[in-house]
């Protein structure tokens, strides 16, 4: 018989967004299915009706951070030998700590990966991590849940994070099938896999393509294509409230046609203040010409800096700040939850604006979803915040090589052609641009996009049939 017990397993905030504010938990019940949800954020589930297991006191071993960091440079490494690549270098980020401490870190790290930077190595180090993680107290506190709750399966929110090692070990101990979710469309090429389990559950066959790239060793039944619920919301036209009632809400002017402007972080675009200050003096030059546009500016949800306080100060008049409905519980990005409120407050910011305009943001199938296009911003800030950044190294990146053409956005290549291009981005030149960004969401993510909930219960259930 089927056992139709699932524990999701949350092990940070990041999953709330796909797993919890989304359709998924009342979809999984409508299918038969017993779910809790293994909860190690400080988000109390309940208050969304939805059943759960607090995880608490959760901590990796101490010497699972110095092995997951070597386990991804030598990923980064082994993918620059084989492909003769350098961009996987660009996927290298360094700490900002420069005390005692991050250096003993640091050499610790050089020598792990003086030792292990090979294919046989990187087996070395995976099994360390699960060597160390199995000595922990959250191993054995996860044995204990998984042997009172006996689960048909326990499946993990994303694959990226430390606190999801432990509970899948403890899971694959005691025989239970065990699947995690690769989160994000640019997560595979950067080495940001540490947790290893029975079955992936992916965006596309683009992704699944790149999973079996990266880590051959997975087996092509491993995987299982069924897209991301993250898009889902875009097509619940349900929640989107009344014109008058949105702009009354966030003071905007009933007679402007308004752009999106959608910020990155700080480390993705240090010198956004700069881009969002060139389109308020292109808007402001086409009013002088007789349009009638403003700009609704949100910000990155996990980018609580002050860095953009100078530019909407001066353009005050003409650019509103809507900022995410996301809640800062800690300093780490990962620490930072998303609401059930921001998911409808991001929809209504897409419906309510002509077009968004960013540098390289995934916020293009957003829009898309909506049939509205994206402009991306393609040019460099002379004396920018940080030296020798560069447009070049993102648009580089191997997750912008999907594009299957050139054409799915319009570049803004420089300050002076920001007027022309939001022109184009309101005629009739856009119809062409969406229908080559549609054909880019088709192959990032499995169509149609709103069924991703119901293909991933699907999977599922027939992983737990077996």
């Amino acid at each position: 018989m089927q056992n139709n017990k699932i524990l999701i397993l949350l092990p940070d905030g990041i999953g709330l967004k796909n797993f919890a504010f989304t359709s998924f938990y009342e979809l999984g019940l409508e299918k038969g299915f017993d779910i809790k949800f293994w909860n190690n954020t400080p988000f109390d589930l309940r208050k969304l009706g939805i059943n759960e297991i607090p995880i608490k006191y959760a901590k990796a071993h101490p010497l699972t951070d110095v092995l997951k960091i070597a386990q991804t440079r030598i990923e980064l490494s082994q993918n620059i030998k084989r492909t003769k690549d350098e961009v996987y270098d660009y996927y290298r980020f360094k700490s900002r700590n420069r005390g005692l401490k991050e250096f003993i870190k640091s050499v610790v790290v050089s020598t792990l990966i003086l030792r292990n930077n090979s294919k046989n190595g990187l087996v070395r180090i995976r099994k360390s991590i699960a060597r160390q993680e199995r000595k922990t107290k959250l191993y054995f506190d996860s044995l204990a849940t998984l042997e009172k709750e006996k689960p048909g399966m326990v499946f993990c929110t994303n694959q990226r994070i430390m606190l999801g090692v432990a509970p899948i070990l403890a899971a694959q101990d005691l025989g239970i099938p065990t699947a995690t979710f690769i989160f994000s469309w640019d997560n595979l090429p950067k080495g940001t896999k540490i947790i290893e389990t029975d079955f992936y559950f992916v965006w596309s066959e683009h992704m699944k393509s790149e999973l079996q790239f990266y880590y051959p060793y997975i087996a092509e039944n491993q995987i299982k294509v069924t897209g991301t619920p993250q898009f889902e919301g875009h097509f619940q036209k349900d929640v989107i409230i009344s014109k008058e009632a949105f702009f009354k809400q966030h003071t905007l002017d009933r007679d402007k046609k308004y752009i999106c402007y959608s910020g990155d972080d700080s480390t993705t675009s240090p010198n956004d203040p700069t881009y969002l200050a060139d389109l308020a003096n292109a808007v402001l030059e086409l009013n002088k010409k007789g349009y009638n546009l403003g700009i609704i500016f949100r910000r990155c949800p996990v980018d609580f800096s002050n860095r953009f306080d100078a530019v909407l100060a001066k353009y005050k008049d003409l650019i509103t700040s809507i900022n995410p409905q996301w809640k800062k519980v800690g300093e780490a990005w990962n620490t930072i939850l998303p609401t059930k409120e921001d998911l409808v407050l991001q929809m209504n910011t897409i419906y309510y604006s002509e077009f968004v305009i960013n540098l390289g943001s995934s916020m293009v199938f957003d829009f898309v979803a909506f049939d509205k296009p994206c402009g991306f911003i393609n040019y460099d800030v002379s004396g920018g915040i940080v030296p020798n950044w560069t447009v070049k190294k993102i648009y580089n990146f191997i997750h912008f090589r999907s594009m299957p053409s050139n054409e799915a956005v319009f570049w803004i290549n420089n300050p002076d052609e920001m007027e022309q291009k939001i022109l184009q981005m309101m005629s009739n030149d856009a119809a062409n641009v969406i229908k080559k960004a549609q054909k880019w969401f088709e192959k990032i993510n499995q169509h149609p996009p709103q069924e991703a909930s119901k293909r991933i219960w699907n999977a599922i259930s027939e992983i737990c049939k077996k």
